[in-house]
């Protein structure tokens, strides 16, 4: 049973930037696709960004893309969300997931796997 741990969050002015980290363990990370969600107040948890096992495969919402880099280092257990010039609609608590698949999903319920979440704020 693999646990997830995200860490990085915080309050940030528009423009800036921020890394999320979540590291795993109890399990082989190295088998899991990994993926971001996140989750504004009053609205349903969204796809951020995921990549695949190996890391040659990458999906982005297109809210974020070009703004945020989703990486890992199965070395270290730990997938990345670099993310870029936010924006106050970029606030929400963030969450990171996993699932045992080669195929890289976008949906929630795909996901096994869950953190505790990170809050991002982006004050305007």
């Amino acid at each position: 049973q693999v646990q997830l741990v995200e860490s990085g969050g915080g309050l940030v002015q528009a423009g800036g930037s921020l890394r999320l980290s979540c590291e795993a363990s109890g399990g082989t990370f190295s088998t899991y696709a990994m993926g971001w969600f996140r989750q504004a107040p009053g609205k349903e948890r969204e796809f951020v960004a995921a990549i695949s096992w190996t890391g040659a495969n990458t999906i982005y919402a297109d809210s974020v893309k070009g703004r945020f880099t989703i990486s890992r280092v199965n070395a270290k257990n730990t997938v990345y969300l670099q993310m870029n010039s936010l924006k106050f609609e970029d606030t929400a608590v963030y969450y990171c997931a996993a699932d045992r698949s080669l195929v890289v999903f976008t949906t929630v319920r795909e996901y096994d796997h869950w953190g505790q979440g990170t809050q991002v704020t982006v004050s305007s």
